[in-house]
């Protein structure tokens, strides 16, 4: 049995769009990501919006289907194939609790439906129960069972899909930015019952966000991504001490500090330039196009991930040297 609970490996994910005499109409979203997730571990994965993490996610799901690449679940190859069998151990929380619920249906059929799909009652007394205990589960009660979505707040609505994602008892569960359409106060306690969860139920996350903060406190492990490519990968308090990769430098030094005047002004690494449209990228290092680093072998040959030191991957050509 591995113990690795999810792993990719040279995943890619291209989307064609129609092309031009500029270029040749390909969105490389994914551009050849490899990594592996432990079991009872999470996994943060960050980046700018469009890197291609909330893609890559649902690619592990299945729910695009991989250009190129293998997918493994505790060794097994779902590549290919029929999903459905894996559908109940591996399971997501959408973003928008606002779209991603269905306006008419209650709480009690969102809640049900995975439990109808899958079979997981022998009777209409039992469904009841495990409804009303999965709402216990996520801070909810009967009550709410039998009111609409519309019928409450931005953070009850996120917990009535956490209680979806978990009504099928997954092991693993990816976490697509679950608590950047929340109140700040709300975001705190979604994290800290995901966290509670974890421990119970005994579950692995793939944690997708851009707020750094939110990201240290509740992952094990970071990756850093940057159009389509994993950049940086390494233990949490590794990639905020010892950042390697100048993007992820970048990043770090944006994350809002408190002002002490006793202590010492961080200083800002600020990007030059704008994102590459993915269309057309640029050869050899991506990032080689805002990098105040750049050097001629950079546009020459593209930066693979290396193991710098232990448990930590960087794919620069100076990882180290900065």
């Amino acid at each position: 049995m591995s113990e690795n609970i999810i792993e990719v490996k040279n995943i890619k994910q291209y989307f064609n769009v129609g092309g031009n005499f500029l270029h040749n109409g390909t969105i490389k979203a994914v551009d050849d990501v490899s990594l592996a997730i432990k079991k009872g571990e999470t996994l943060g994965l960050v980046g700018e919006s469009g890197c291609g993490k909330t893609t890559l996610g649902r690619t592990i799901l299945r729910f695009i289907e991989p250009t190129e690449g293998k997918i493994f679940y505790e060794g097994h190859d779902i590549t290919t194939g029929n999903i459905k069998e894996y559908r109940k151990k591996m399971q997501i929380i959408f973003q928008d609790p606002y779209s991603s619920l269905n306006p008419r249906m209650t709480v009690s059929d969102i809640v049900g439906e995975p439990l109808d799909i899958h079979k997981l009652y022998r009777n209409k007394k039992e469904r009841f129960e495990k409804i009303n205990n999965i709402l216990e589960k996520v801070g909810l009660n009967s009550d709410h069972a039998a009111r609409y979505p519309h019928e409450f707040s931005g953070g009850q609505r996120q917990r009535i899909g956490i209680a979806r994602a978990i009504a099928v008892e997954p092991s693993f569960i990816v976490c697509d930015e679950p608590v950047s359409a929340l109140d700040v106060s709300i975001q705190a306690q979604i994290i800290n019952m995901l966290g509670d969860m974890q421990k119970e139920l005994g579950l692995t996350y793939l944690f997708i966000a851009h707020d750094l903060s939110v990201v240290k406190h509740i992952s094990n492990r970071i990756g850093v991504m940057y159009l389509g490519n994993l950049i940086e990968i390494a233990k949490s308090d590794e990639i905020y001490s010892n950042p390697l990769h100048p993007y992820t430098q970048a990043l770090i030094s944006a994350i809002p500090q408190p002002k002490i005047k006793s202590e010492v002004t961080i200083q800002r690494k600020i990007l030059k330039g704008e994102i590459p449209s993915p269309l057309n990228p640029p050869s050899g290092c991506k990032f080689r196009t805002r990098c105040p680093y750049v050097k001629d072998i950079c546009s020459e040959q593209v930066p693979h991930l290396v193991e710098i030191s232990q448990e930590h991957f960087c794919a620069c050509h100076f990882a180290g040297q900065l």
